[in-house]
């Protein structure tokens, strides 16, 4: 079975930094993308950031130049470092990864528990 484990969130002032981390585990051939997707109470998740198997990423453009999503392929692990943070980041952070279970399988999405970050002003 597949499972997405986050951590690394907390309680931070404005301004400070975060590093999150989100290890896959489990049997499977490979991954695909990794994502970091948001939810703060009464909106709607919202994609982050994500980086694909080859490495080209992708920002939603409120955390340009503040956060940067990185992988580590050997370790199946996708990190997210936040840098700047605002109070307006504050919310559940869940990691996504689209993986292919074998060779020949079609790739499913997985997600991970998710990790609360809050900002403090």
């Amino acid at each position: 079975q597949v499972q997405l484990v986050e951590s690394g969130g907390g309680l931070v002032q404005a301004g400070g930094s975060l590093r999150l981390s989100c290890v896959a585990s489990g049997i499977f051939f490979r991954i695909h993308t990794m994502s970091w997707y948001r939810q703060a109470p009464g909106k709607q998740r919202e994609l982050v950031a994500q980086i694909t198997s080859s490495g080209t990423t992708n920002y939603r453009d409120s955390v340009k130049d503040r956060f940067t999503v990185s992988r580590d392929n050997a370790k199946k692990t996708v990190y997210l470092q936040m840098d700047s943070l605002k109070p307006e980041d504050t919310a559940v952070y869940s990691c996504n990864a689209v993986i292919f279970r074998t060779s020949l399988a079609a790739p499913a999405n997985y997600w991970g528990q998710g990790t609360q970050v809050t900002v403090s002003s």
